[in-house]
């Protein structure tokens, strides 16, 4: 099997996919690739099926060796993508395209720069990367440890055999906010806070916590006032849900977020806004958008 190996793992860089639905109570969080729609364009580009695992990569990217030239019956060429939040890409230390499928002959070097806007960019390769897939799933969990670990210097990325390269003269880039408005639903804990609590909630301009990570979105700002106090019994928790604990300060819970929690949720966060949350980086300023039915 031919592989990539890792030079050079870049700041925080992860296997990922569709994730593991249906496993909450199991205590398995979803997890899988936090911006879907550019996971998904990445893969499109190089012709996988939906659902192959890709590299997320965070701030900084990767150096990639394409180890194929020890084996001979590789004559082919591997063809990969990056999508998400926009990096220079290099092959051999040359310009290389982004959002598009740019091809790698065996001995170069992939390289993924640092993000000119937004926190993650997605690297998708034609046949996919090859990993154990606990649950049906390649995902890295970085609250559950479930998956592969983070890449490090040293590691081997199989990837397997490559369908057809689309015919895609060009495709419009995902691209990043550069102040993202999220849309929220209020509940289901709206009722334990104040109703001036819910309009600071969508007035004020959040800016992300330097703390925050897959797990979840950390928010500076002020304190949302509760008109409840006593504890509120564990309850299942949803990707999205804008979780308040003691200090009134919310926190939005993402892909790899615990499966229960017993601080209450003064709303969730639609499906389609989650994308534009994933690309928050610290410092980002953020705003929330009320809603009434989720999207």
């Amino acid at each position: 099997m031919v592989f990539f190996r890792v030079l050079d793992p870049g700041v925080f860089t992860t296997m990922q996919d569709e994730g593991r639905p249906g496993h909450a109570h199991l205590g398995v969080p979803r997890s899988g690739a936090l911006d879907q729609e550019s996971y998904r364009l990445a893969n499109r580009l190089v012709g996988n099926r939906s659902g192959a695992t890709a590299l997320e990569t965070t701030m900084r990217g990767p150096r990639l060796l394409w180890d194929a030239q020890q084996f001979e019956d590789v004559s082919e060429p591997v063809w990969v993508a990056v999508t998400g939040a926009p990096v220079p890409v290099r092959i051999n230390g040359r310009p290389a395209a982004f959002a598009a499928a740019v091809r790698l002959l065996p001995g170069e070097v992939l390289e993924i720069g640092t993000a000119v806007a937004g926190l993650r960019s997605y690297v998708a390769v034609s046949g996919g990367f090859v990993n154990k897939s606990p649950l049906r799933s390649g995902s890295t969990d970085v609250l559950s440890g479930l998956g592969p670990p983070a890449l490090a210097v040293g590691h081997e990325l199989p990837v397997g055999p490559a369908a057809p390269i689309p015919s895609i003269e060009f495709v419009v880039p995902t691209g990043v906010f550069h102040q993202p408005v999220l849309d929220l639903i209020p509940g289901p804990r709206a009722d334990w806070f104040t109703p001036e609590a819910l309009m600071l909630l969508a007035r004020t301009a959040w800016q992300v916590s330097p703390t925050s990570n897959r797990v979840g979105l950390r928010l500076e700002g002020p304190a949302l006032e509760r008109v409840r106090f006593g504890e509120l019994p564990s309850e299942g928790m949803m990707t999205g849900s804008v979780q308040v604990p003691g200090n009134g300060r919310p926190v939005l819970f993402l892909n790899d977020h615990p499966v229960t929690g017993g601080y209450p949720v003064i709303g969730v966060v639609t499906r389609a806004s989650l994308d534009r949350a994933a690309q928050a980086a610290p410092g980002t300023t953020l705003r929330f958008r009320l809603r009434t039915a989720l999207r």
